[in-house]
């Protein structure tokens, strides 16, 4: 987790636990008194605020920690028997972060984004566009915005310092940075993960296009594990089936409906400029939240 820029509210203190970083969107803890570079147990909590192209976001979306929270902890039980994961307890926390925080073993995080593609859309259609292929994967002439990739394909990217953006690599570029080894493992992984979570959101109507996930090492015995948050609207693109078109950008039940937002006229901001993004409307702040309700619902089969 990166820390760009100060939070948008003050991390609590939280009896028994050290802060050690805000990120973008999260707190990070350690137990009271034990070093954050070697912590074998971190609380991560998850806040309000929203991040899109490499800054936060004023105001932050309601219910958005705990919402993103309960996807995770619902994915991270369906993915349990495809890969080890970092969670420890979603229930045993602080009673004021209830909800939104998770107890996590602690991870040397691998420097890698751990993107898998199932239609092209995004950075990936850029790229696409620009030269016929996407992380070195060739892929065939003619496809459009949001055309289904078959199979999916791994299309790592770099894990920016703060400040700094990601940028997209081939799988031999990330070969060359981490080995072959655990790049092969990654990838086998990362397509698993997103192959499984593909046909779960099928059954609910909804079109997994795309997703970011990220790995580390157990500092207890070196175990690679899935960390951070999973497959939830922030590092994924959820479309829902009936609206799918190939040739146009489906509605989003993500943050893309932010960024869009963003680089539309109606926002006066572009993401080349060196002013900060302007304050979400409320219009916006509510449809995001609205998005971000369904997203929940519909996955985990749970009313929020």
């Amino acid at each position: 987790m990166s820390a760009d820029a100060a939070p948008l509210i003050e991390a609590p203190h939280l009896p028994g636990w050290d802060h050690v970083i805000s990120g973008k969107v999260r707190e990070l803890y350690v137990p009271e008194g034990q070093d954050p570079s070697v912590a074998e147990e971190v609380l991560v909590v998850a806040t309000d605020r929203i991040s899109a192209y490499d800054h936060s976001l004023q105001p932050g979306i309601p219910d958005k920690g705990r919402l993103l929270t309960g996807i995770s902890l619902f994915w991270f039980e369906q993915l349990a028997d495809i890969v080890p994961h970092h969670v420890l307890s979603g229930i045993d926390v602080p009673e004021a972060v209830s909800g939104r925080a998770v107890r996590c073993r602690g991870l040397d995080m691998v420097a890698l984004e751990c993107i898998a593609r199932g239609h092209l859309t995004g950075s990936g259609l850029a790229d696409y566009r620009a030269g016929g292929s996407v992380g070195g994967h060739v892929l065939p002439a003619g496809l459009v915005e949001a055309s289904r990739l078959e199979p999916a394909i791994f299309t790592p990217s770099t894990k920016a310092e703060a400040g700094e953006h990601d940028e997209n690599i081939t799988v031999a570029q990330a070969r060359e940075r981490l080995g072959d080894e655990l790049t092969t493992e990654l990838e086998s992984l990362t397509l698993a993960v997103f192959e499984r979570a593909r046909r779960i959101a099928a059954e609910q109507g909804l079109i997994l296009a795309d997703t970011k996930l990220e790995f580390g090492h157990s500092r207890v015995d070196g175990t690679l594990m899935l960390g951070d948050e999973v497959l939830t609207p922030d590092s994924s693109r959820f479309w829902s089936a009936d609206t799918y078109s190939p040739g146009r950008t489906p509605p989003s039940l993500d943050k893309q409906f932010v960024r869009d937002w963003l680089t539309s006229p109606a926002s006066g901001w572009s993401k080349g400029s060196t002013l900060p993004p302007p304050a979400l409307p409320a219009d916006v702040v509510e449809q995001t939240r609205t998005r971000y309700v369904e997203a929940y619902e519909r996955l985990t089969g749970k009313s929020f």
